[in-house]
């Protein structure tokens, strides 16, 4: 019997067992599938990590960010067991796993974080037309190839999608020499953080054509032409908008999945907006003493975000194990307004928030000077101006416990006033 076990040792993970750590816990195990901790971090080696949480003096890499955890994590006597692939997890807190060391091996534990992260949307399951030849990548396989395998993945390059990674891939690819393009992005605005637009695309002159997409991929053995159209507000192409690329290669950056099968196989509740597990206010999901963060729950725009996200489950899960569970009250659900993709944590206990609580969530179009409203039925319990919001930014709110205690009903909405 291990007190906690964490699935997982990106930056999610590292940041709930340090917490836990430094909360009083003393049995922590992790299971990490790769060889070495750092999760996705370790292939993602530009700077800008970190700003939140190290201060603007601070130009982390990803390696460089989780080096911070690792090192904090070496003062501690958690355990880690790496090139460990976690196959079950079961709803009465078994952990089935397997390893080379190891082999099969069955752990019980008292409590369980999980925080597997996400993977990449690829080209099936958007359902891009053509032929099938190489050259096509998602973007995170090909900043993998570039930065840890060392392998070019090609010359002449267009990226489909501008999110985060595909924006950052752009800059990565022309300092190694290859020619891109054009970033296409579907929606009319583009899915990434403002600065990787401008620091990314701007600087190297490199066009984002947006409500644009691929209509056709052509080649036989290599890809040798994209064929990118403009589409209109059915989302259809429109004819004689077509615009033709000769390349040899095309990045994909449609978006990221929560890594969610072990959370499904344990029957913990989901949510269909996040695609990861519905949450209380300290990540504890429907299973009493399992704990989800990072972006196994919600796809993230900083790792700063994600490590604060872990340090509260790390916390939550310390407090179980030594407290048992929040104690029974009243519960407060949370859902997003029309303007709003998904709001987190979607459920609050009340008798779980000491001071406040932090809810966080996207919106699904680019808002001007807005009012956040915090509503339960018609009655508005809090406000919070913001002068610009935009989908590929992550929002936040501290909703003080004093407001929620004043809702006159069990549910809160949170919702866009545009000025």
């Amino acid at each position: 019997m291990v007190d906690l076990v964490i699935i997982g040792g990106g930056p999610a993970g590292l940041a709930a067992a340090c917490k836990a750590w430094e909360s009083g816990l003393r049995d922590i195990l992790i299971l990490e599938r790769d060889k070495e901790l750092g999760g996705i971090l370790n292939q993602c080696i530009h700077n800008g990590f970190g700003l939140h949480r190290f201060g603007f003096g601070e130009q982390l890499t990803g390696p460089e960010y989780a080096g911070r955890f690792i090192e904090m994590l070496k003062g501690t006597g958690v355990k880690v067991q790496l090139d460990t692939m976690v196959l079950e997890v079961t709803p009465d807190k078994k952990v089935h796993c397997v390893s080379k060391e190891y082999g099969y091996q069955i752990i019980e534990a008292k409590s369980i974080i999980l925080g597997m992260g996400c993977r990449e949307r690829t080209r099936g399951a958007i359902g891009t037309p053509g032929t099938r030849p190489a050259g096509v990548y998602t973007a995170g396989a090909a900043q993998r190839y570039v930065n840890m395998e060392g392998y070019l993945v090609g010359k002449r390059v267009l990226i489909l999608g501008s999110g985060d990674i595909g924006l950052i891939m752009a800059r990565r690819m022309t300092l190694e020499g290859a020619k891109v393009l054009a970033c296409v992005e579907v929606m009319p605005y583009s899915g990434g953080l403002t600065r990787n637009i401008v620091q990314c695309l701007n600087d190297f002159d490199i066009p984002l054509y947006l409500s644009h997409t691929i209509v056709d991929i052509q080649g036989k053995d290599r890809v040798e032409k994209a064929i990118v159209a403009e589409i209109g507000p059915d989302r259809k192409p429109i004819p004689g908008t077509e615009m033709e690329f000769d390349v040899d290669t095309i990045l994909l950056s449609v978006g990221l999945i929560p890594e969610n099968e072990l959370t499904k196989q344990a029957g913990i509740e989901m949510d269909p907006r996040t695609k990861g597990a519905i949450v209380y206010e300290n990540m504890e999901t429907s299973i009493p003493g399992v704990f989800a963060c990072g972006n196994v729950v919600q796809v993230h725009d900083l790792v700063d975000f994600v490590s604060g996200e872990s340090e509260l489950a790390g916390a939550a899960a310390a407090n179980y194990i030594q407290n048992g569970p929040v104690a029974e009250g009243r519960v407060l659900t949370v859902k997003p307004g029309a303007d709003l993709g998904y709001t987190l944590p979607q459920r609050i206990r009340l008798e779980g928030v000491e001071k406040s609580t932090n809810v966080s969530f996207r919106v699904r179009r680019i808002c001007g000077k807005s009012t956040i409203l915090v509503k339960s039925g018609d009655t508005v319990i809090a406000r919070f101006k913001r002068d610009r919001l935009a989908p590929g930014e992550m929002e936040h709110i501290a909703l003080p416990r004093v407001l929620l205690d004043r809702a006159p009903m069990d549910e809160v909405t949170i919702e866009i006033e545009e000025a």
